[in-house]
Order: C-alpha cells, then sequence, then structure tokens
C-alpha cells in the first residue's frame, strides 16, 4: 500500500521485469524465489518529493535515535505534551508536516521521523515489525506520548503498539489500514507468487522478526484498546478502502468514524479542514486534563 508511487512508466517497466525474474526462479527454486521475494516485500517504494512539506522540517531539533544499530531520523517541535506523528509505507515523515504548526500553535511538542528504510532514516529496506519498534522506541525514549496522528500503515503500527503497552491517550488515524499483513496475499498476487512461495517468505519473516504473523492482526488489537480515537478516512480511497478505516473504528470501542469525499489517500493528510478536525480532537482532550487538575 505504497503512499507515493514512482514514474508509472518506469514503475511499470521494472515491476514487469522483476514479475519475469520471480517466475522464472519460482519454478527452478521456491526456496530462492521465497528469499528474493522477501527483499521485494520489504523495499518500500521511493517517495515524490515534490508533494511534501518539507520546509517545515527546517525549523525541527533534530534528536536521532539509534534502533537495531541504524539511524532513526526524529525531528521535534515546540513544547507541551507530546504528538506523535507517524506516517505510512513508502513515504516520510514530512507527509504529515502539515500538523506541526496547529500542533504546535495549540501548546503541544511534536514529534515525526521517518520510518526504518525510508527517508532519512538508515536502510532501504523495511517492514511493520520496524514501524511498530520504531513508534515504541520514541515513545519510551522521547516521551511519554499524548497522542499520536499517523496515515495509513501508520494507523496500523500504531494500534500494534499500543497493543503492546505504548502508552498513549488519544489518537487520530487518516486512512488507516486494518490488515497489513494481509497485504502479503495482494503481493503473491501481484507477482504471480505460489503458495509454497509465499508460505516460505512468510515463515522466512516470521523467523526474522521472531514474531508470528497472527499477531499482526490489527482489527484483534484494536478490540483491546480504550484511548479515545477519531478515524478520518475518505470515501474515495483508492490505495486503503473506507472498510478499513470502517473496521478498525468498529472494533476499537468508542471510536470515531468521520467520512470525507474527494481527498483520496493522500491529500486527506493536507486537507485544512482535516487538520483543524483532528487538532479540535486532540485539543479537546488537553483541555479536560487542564480542568481536572491532571499533569
Amino acid at each position: 500500500m505504497p503512499d507515493s508511487p514512482g514514474h508509472p512508466k518506469s514503475t511499470n517497466v521494472r515491476f514487469a521485469a522483476m514479475r519475469g525474474v520471480l517466475s522464472g526462479v519460482s519454478r527452478l527454486s521456491p526456496g530462492a524465489a521465497a528469499r528474493l521475494a522477501m527483499v521485494l516485500f520489504r523495499r518500500p517504494p521511493r517517495h515524490r518529493r515534490s508533494d511534501l512539506p518539507l520546509s517545515v522540517f527546517d525549523s525541527g531539533q533534530r534528536v536521532d535515535l539509534v534502533l537495531d544499530g541504524g539511524r532513526l531520523a526524529v525531528w521535534r517541535w515546540g513544547a507541551g505534551p507530546t504528538i506523535l506523528l507517524v506516517h505510512g509505507w513508502g513515504s516520510r515523515g514530512a507527509r504529515l508536516g502539515d500538523f506541526v504548526a496547529p500542533l504546535t500553535r495549540a501548546g503541544f511538542s511534536v514529534l515525526a521521523f521517518d520510518a526504518p528504510g525510508h527517508g532519512a532514516s538508515a536502510g532501504r529496506l523495511s517492514s511493520l515489525p520496524q514501524f511498530i519498534a520504531a513508534i515504541r522506541a520514541i515513545g519510551e525514549r522521547l516521551g511519554p506520548l499524548h497522542a499520536v496522528v499517523a496515515h495509513s500503515m501508520g494507523g496500523a503500527a500504531t494500534t500494534l503498539a499500543m497493543a503492546r503497552r505504548l502508552e498513549v491517550r488519544r489518537a487520530v488515524f487518516l486512512a488507516p489500514a486494518a490488515d497489513p499483513a494481509g497485504y502479503s496475499e495482494r503481493f503473491a498476487s501481484v507477482f504471480g507468487l505460489t503458495d509454497e512461495v509465499i508460505s516460505r517468505m512468510k515463515r522466512g519473516l516470521e523467523r526474522r522478526f521472531g514474531t508470528p504473523w497472527k499477531d499482526f492482526d490489527v482489527l484483534a488489537a484494536a478490540a483491546t484498546l480504550s484511548a479515545p480515537l477519531l478515524v478520518i478516512h475518505d470515501s474515495d480511497d483508492r490505495d486503503v478502502p473506507l472498510t478499513d478505516g470502517a473496521s478498525i473504528a468498529a472494533a476499537w470501542p468508542g471510536a470515531q468514524l468521520v467520512t470525507t469525499n474527494g481527498l483520496g489517500h493522500r491529500r486527506i493528510v493536507h486537507d485544512p479542514a482535516v487538520v483543524e478536525r483532528a487538532v479540535a480532537f486532540l485539543t479537546e482532550a488537553q483541555a479536560a486534563t487542564r480542568l481536572s487538575g491532571r499533569a
């Protein structure tokens, strides 16, 4: 579920070539095909820089972390309760840059990061487990986290991180993915992989990250959480369908679902009305905290 596909013509040529290679290798050696598939499955697409609000990052303080021996690029703005911005697959922290100024004006400290294998962070490969590990590392080392604003696969990763005891008081998900583990089936279909190859790939990834595939069930994790959640999803989203956001909202006790129209998967994070609605939801929680006298 890439947030930023490359140039269509060059991407199609590369895809056709790789599909042909995988198909040929699959017939000769399912094990070799599975190893190649593991690399492709973990390789995020290159993002377009032209539609990202990168200039806001010039004013942020770099507070990079070391995660699994590599650099995790992190930026910080403002002072106050901390809100973490989490981008999706194939994107980077700047995708959510339009939230920085409104949140800092509202009295929050804001953190954003490029996930492993994305943007300014180390590596070229990534994965859902690495997204989760990055979110948890930031919460543990730079938190506590008052709230999270997450887009696309970032919503799935945040849900799973919270189910693994990451404390977050409130969350906003924009076009969240409900079944990232199921992406392996779509991946297999696109590349024409056999059941044997995809099964070997899954087992290899389970060994690599020490986590069974079944533990990435986002809806099961959502059902265990109680922090207030606002889900905003567009009816015209062609990358992650509205049914994903609706499923997460239905599974998460007390969650709110707001549906927009005509914004698709990427413009939703830049839309002023969406940003305003999200900030209001987070500010409402902060006002309640002040009124109650809690820190």
